[in-house]
């Protein structure tokens, strides 16, 4: 009772506080205090929730029939739409926080809302080693599922909570990616519900046009309902490799040297300096030494890529055994380093012991109750940006990075991209091997303005071919815009499907100068 006493007693002086000081302020200066007593507690009801869900779907196997009622529903709104005299622009009614993007999608408010309900496993074919899923089963969800029955998916993008639908329209990217490519490359086929209500499959072979079109595209070119995703063997373990490198043409050289080598099942860099890397480099293995295993996701761990970093402050090589999906959701407790910044002494043992177990908050929470002072200022002070730029140019791009930015630590992610017709591809006629550049924290560079120095990073990005992300905040002009992509298959198509008057332009949905 005495116990219940001082809680309840702590809560009234952290009101009364909260009262004398301001909400807003409070929330902007003191926001840890607000996630840890509020967002992480409801963070974890949403995961119990979930989890719940899926598993009383997956006991039933309700998910195939209750999939064909669900996407007659979402025809049905459509010619709804139709019968209004599509007047307005078409988007999911999915609320703009509930997605990982950090932007809030204003359109939402003027958009025919389409509600799609669509988030459950619906088959796992062993013979064809494809998983057909619905457009919001989570990278978390989709691994739980996969792994106990011995399979797995080729790309798995870090963050739990992402979404297969929004990794296929914009995109998604792992350490295995230098051998299989985007998450996109992955997909053997997609299920839309198009402008004029139909439903259409589209393959490599079926309507290839559109299904080449579809990844980048944002929900432009129609509803996705349904994705099919390669699926390879799982396996117990991945053996790490941790390789400190210093001097920024040597670490290039070791990164690229291993993107090269298919015998790597994944390859990584951690960047923490201009000069200082660790280069990972995994295999995948069923066999383990038992003093080896690291079970880097259990709750009370260090924050993965604090770990890393004990390997380059010892200036020692090392190797480690980590639990698979424990290695493929590896910067998922710590938002790869992002929570830092939300919770100062996150990575403290005494914290971790005692509530990493509720770690992390919902980016989507974080998200609804940011306010509008917290998003300025993330918005001003603040990068969370993924380039995507060829291999051969990593060295001047981390050097521009560095001039144009100063954020550390940086993800590099190597990726192979092929010919393939769409938004992105290479510049020649072959595969080439690019590489996803990650900054996310608070520019140490001086003078530093988001707008100019976004631009002078998306002129650079542009003129050696490469690509930015559009899950972040984009600064081009719609002619720098359609410089970077390649929009003659998706306009193409646009024109043909008649999406003109049903979705906006993809330029139009997501960047900053068309929404401001």
């Amino acid at each position: 009772m005495s116990a219940a006493w001082s809680v309840a007693a702590g809560l009234l002086l952290v009101l009364l506080w909260v009262r004398h000081r301001g909400l807003e302020a409070v929330l902007v200066h003191h926001r840890w205090l607000f996630v840890c007593l509020f967002l992480l507690p409801l963070s974890l009801l949403f995961d119990i929730y979930y989890q719940l869900r899926a598993w009383a779907v997956r006991s039933l196997h309700s998910a195939p029939r209750q999939h064909e009622q669900r996407v007659r529903h979402i025809q049905q709104q459509v010619q709804e739409w139709k019968n209004e005299g599509s007047k307005r622009y078409m988007c999911t009614g999915r609320p703009g926080w509930l997605t990982v993007s950090l932007r809030v999608g204003k359109y939402k408010k003027t958009h025919k809302n389409i509600m799609i309900n669509l988030m459950d496993v619906l088959e796992v074919d062993s013979e064809r080693k494809v998983v057909r899923v619905e457009p919001l089963v989570t990278m978390g969800q989709l691994t739980a599922h996969l792994n106990p029955m011995g399979w797995t998916i080729p790309v798995v993008p870090e963050l739990d909570d992402l979404t297969v639908g929004g990794l296929i329209m914009g995109t998604g990217i792992e350490s295995s990616s230098h051998i299989y490519g985007l998450f996109q490359h992955t997909c053997v086929a997609y299920e839309l519900v198009l402008a004029d209500g139909s439903l259409v499959r589209c393959s490599p072979t079926e309507n290839s046009d559109l299904f080449y079109a579809v990844p980048w595209s944002c929900g432009t070119l129609g509803f996705l309902v349904a994705a099919e995703i390669q699926m390879v063997p799982a396996k117990k373990y991945v053996k790490l490799h941790y390789q400190p490198v210093r001097g920024l043409q040597k670490i290039c050289e070791k990164f690229t040297e291993e993107s090269k080598k298919k015998e790597n099942s994944f390859v990584e860099g951690l960047v923490y300096s201009l000069d200082e890397a660790v280069i990972m480099t995994g295999v995948l293995t069923d066999e383990a030494e038992q003093s080896k295993i690291n079970r880097i996701g259990n709750y009370y761990k260090p924050w993965f890529f604090k770990h890393v970093e004990k390997y380059l402050k010892a200036d020692k090589t090392g190797t480690e055994y980590i639990p698979s999906r424990q290695y493929y959701h590896r910067h998922t407790r710590s938002i790869f380093w992002e929570l830092q910044d939300i919770i100062p002494f996150g990575n403290n043992p005494v914290f971790r012991y005692l509530f990493g177990w509720m770690v992390p908050p919902k980016i989507s929470l974080l998200k609804l109750t940011q306010g509008e002072a917290i998003r300025k200022l993330y918005e001003q002070h603040h990068v969370v940006q993924d380039m995507l730029v060829p291999m051969k140019t990593l060295e001047k791009s981390i050097q521009t990075f560095h001039d144009d930015l100063n954020v550390y630590p940086l993800w590099l992610c190597p990726f192979i991209l092929p010919n393939n017709p769409g938004m992105v591809h290479p510049k020649g006629d072959e595969a080439e091997l690019y590489v996803d550049i990650g900054a996310y924290g608070e520019p140490k560079r001086k003078q530093f303005e988001a707008r100019a120095s976004m631009r002078q990073m998306e002129k650079f990005v542009r003129s050696v071919h490469g690509f930015q992300m559009l899950y972040a905040d984009c600064y081009m002009t719609r002619e720098e815009f359609w410089d970077m992509f390649d929009g003659s298959l998706y306009h193409k198509l646009r024109e043909q499907m008649n999406c003109k008057d049903a979705f906006p332009e993809v330029y139009d949905k997501i960047c900053k100068a068309a929404r401001h």
